[in-house]
């Protein structure tokens, strides 16, 4: 691995904490195509990834849906069930940003099973939550609440709050 591409995706990775999401995108891109002609398929894959989150913050839905397609394939081919969580996850709020919510909530449906099987609680509540959101704005509230209980469920160290709301949902069964 060449430290061009690596040094490209540092800078590209500051730009984004510091809210420039067009200059992260673009800098991921170059990092990506860094990555290809050094033949690193996994980081190519993971930069598409950051782009599309860049792309996304940045406004830039369709370009980050784009961005991060296949990359779930790939991550599936390698056997990283966290990374291809990710790529769906990020697939999935790209969907979201752009209405298509029936292929969104596919997406992070998929996303939180493989946040389960890698044993990551925290991201497979997040991803839930997001499922749950989608829910509500489809008009799908009770389904929306089971969603939200399963993600409370999955979080490993849940707050005082998150605890007392698991308590009240559970009437809802």
């Amino acid at each position: 691995m060449t430290s061009a591409p690596a040094q490209l995706a540092d800078q590209a990775k500051q730009a984004f904490q510091q809210k420039r999401f067009e200059e992260a995108a673009r800098l991921f891109a170059e990092a990506l195509h860094g990555y290809a002609q050094a033949q690193d398929d996994l980081n190519v894959a993971e930069m598409k990834n950051n782009q599309s989150v860049a792309l996304l913050q940045a406004g830039h839905a369709q370009a980050a849906l784009e961005a991060a397609a296949n990359t779930d394939e790939y991550f599936a081919s390698v056997k990283d069930a966290r990374r291809q969580a990710f790529a769906l996850g990020n697939q999935a709020a790209a969907l979201d940003a752009l209405k298509r919510y029936d292929e969104a909530l596919k997406k992070y449906e998929r996303s939180a099973d493989l946040f389960a099987e890698a044993k990551d609680g925290d991201m497979r509540a997040v991803t839930l939550k997001a499922a749950a959101a989608i829910k509500l704005k489809t008009g799908k509230v009770a389904d929306s609440a089971f969603k939200m209980m399963g993600s409370l469920e999955a979080k490993e160290k849940p707050s005082l709050f998150e605890r007392i709301l698991n308590f009240f949902l559970r009437f809802l069964r």
